[in-house]
């Protein structure tokens, strides 16, 4: 078995390599390492998590050994695509040149201009950049990249989706091509990166140590096929959905990164999961690098459970010990999926990856498992058997209740029959006294229905209203077909009245 020791590095190099605890090579370092050392370009394909960070940080550092950096003229250039790529890269420097005296710099979005131009001017032997801030230097007179010894582009398909393969080929038109040695990492290999591969590297020592865009053995996948009730309830239940499927891993999960297609959704995941008390922070590029790299760093040292991201966390991000994926969201593109899952089962360990499908993501759902040629196994939506479960003791309710309720009419029928008679009892004493009337109350009554008739308009009008009273009554009103004295039995003298007669009164 190939040891690092057998791989012709500087031993200050193989030093700080035993103090860190490795012995043994990855596949990726054992055949990418010895081309880069004889100063050949190498194309390097392999699953995210195998260690090519290492692959191209090794043979670099050992190259520039001997020599010094000149101000603005960066001996060596790596060309990350997220800040935090950069950021780990650097941090992998620091760990393998603890022993040698090589300086860096780190040029990423979020930082102060000055500080990076101040360690510009003092020289650097390694420049860790993301693209569009290394031109930005660059236009302001900051930089020379004409004595670049060795161009490294990382993750050079993520490049192709972020859109900068333009600002790549500009940073390539910068560098001498005669003294350049040139590496590409990637995990897949778009079209679009060949061409760039063809273009920019001559005659390069390819390497793959494994298919194009597989998933590594030892990750557990799954799928669950969900649909919301209703359209504007899918968010929220699809957020229950994410919390339940953690609860049900919760004596396997010590740690998640929880993946969204959209900014948005990682900060409304994240808000959700910490009202319902989970220890969970979101990452993305609308935040501040310092926040940011706060953030990340809870994460690796397990003060943060659950990391919610964008795949701005997606590539290159090397928590070893990472137990669970939940991909909230299907990846629009199909090789994010295998770099978001690439997060947990690195370094031979086991890892679960899940992920949510809605029925508007299922093409998006069969473009992945034509990617890694399998198919993902669906998993039983556990919402659905917690409602199946809940139904079923429904129905059982919903019986008992009916024949409860068919006794309870049964029985209720000698007791109605019982109240029926002192019920017609009271109606008899409340229509008495209308038949029993004195004479005098009839009297009146007809000297209004005369005063009445001596005006038809308001006769007609007053016995409009008086009938629709009464019809009112007959369809089921307040007072259920009962005799009630007042305004709506007879009219009031003064109302028959005319307007001279009301005067003259």
């Amino acid at each position: 078995m190939t040891k690092f020791s057998d791989l012709n590095l500087n031993p200050k190099v193989l030093k700080a390599i035993n103090e860190a605890g490795y012995e043994t090579p990855t596949p990726i370092q054992a055949e990418a390492i010895p081309p880069a050392l004889e100063g050949r370009d190498v194309l390097g394909i392999a699953q995210t998590g195998t260690g090519k960070t290492a692959s191209f940080t090794l043979p670099m550092i050992t190259l520039l050994a001997r020599g010094r950096a000149r101000a603005r003229m960066p001996r060596s250039l790596v060309l990350c695509p997220t800040r935090e790529l950069a950021a780990q890269v650097a941090e992998n420097f620091d760990t393998y040149t603890k022993h040698l005296k090589l300086t860096k710099a780190l040029l990423i979005g979020g930082v102060s201009f000055k500080e990076q131009d101040a360690a510009i001017d003092r020289g650097v032997d390694v420049l860790i950049a993301t693209p569009g801030r290394l031109l930005d230097h660059f236009e302001r007179g900051k930089l020379i990249l004409s004595d670049v010894k060795v161009m490294v582009v990382d993750e050079a398909d993520r490049m192709l989706d972020m859109g900068f393969i333009p600002d790549i080929e500009r940073i390539f038109g910068l560098t001498n091509p005669l003294t350049r040695q040139t590496l590409f990492f990637s995990a897949t290999m778009a079209p679009e990166i060949e061409r760039i591969t063809n273009t920019f590297l001559s005659a390069p020592a390819r390497i793959e140590v494994a298919r194009q865009a597989t998933t590594s053995e030892n990750i557990t996948q799954g799928v669950v096929m969900f649909k919301a009730s209703r359209r504007d309830r899918e968010g929220s239940e699809k957020r229950k959905l994410l919390r339940t499927l953690i609860d049900l891993e919760c004596d396997k999960c010590t740690n998640a990164i929880i993946f969204c297609n959209r900014k948005m959704d990682v900060d409304i995941v994240a808000k959700s999961l910490k009202k319902y008390g989970y220890n969970a922070s979101p990452i993305h590029g609308d935040l501040e690098q310092s926040h940011r790299m706060k953030t990340l760093d809870s994460f690796r040292d397990g003060s943060l459970r659950f990391l919610v991201a964008s795949d701005v966390a997606a590539r290159g991000l090397d928590v070893p010990n990472v137990s669970h994926v939940f991909n909230f969201d299907v990846p629009s593109h199909a090789e994010d999926y295998v770099h978001r899952i690439g997060r947990t089962g690195r370094a031979g360990r086991d890892g679960t990856a899940m992920m949510i499908c809605v029925p508007k993501d299922e093409k998006n759902l069969a473009g992945i498992e034509r990617l890694v040629q399998t198919e993902i196994p669906r998993l039983e939506n556990p919402l659905k058997s917690a409602k199946s479960e809940k139904t079923k003791d429904g129905d059982t309710e919903k019986k008992f209740t009916g024949r409860t309720r068919r006794s309870s009419k049964s029985d209720s029928k000698p007791s109605e029959a019982t109240d029926a008679a002192p019920a017609a009892q009271a109606d008899a004493q409340t229509e008495a006294p209308a038949k029993d009337a004195p004479a005098e109350r009839q009297s009146k009554s007809d000297n209004r229905r005369s005063n009445a008739g001596s005006n038809d308009n308001r006769g007609k009008s007053g016995d409009n209203r008086s009938s629709s009273r009464s019809s009112n009554r007959s369809r089921g009103g307040r007072d259920n077909g009962k005799t009630v004295v007042g305004l709506g039995d007879h009219l009031p003298s003064f109302i028959a009245l005319s307007f001279e007669e009301r005067r003259a009164g």
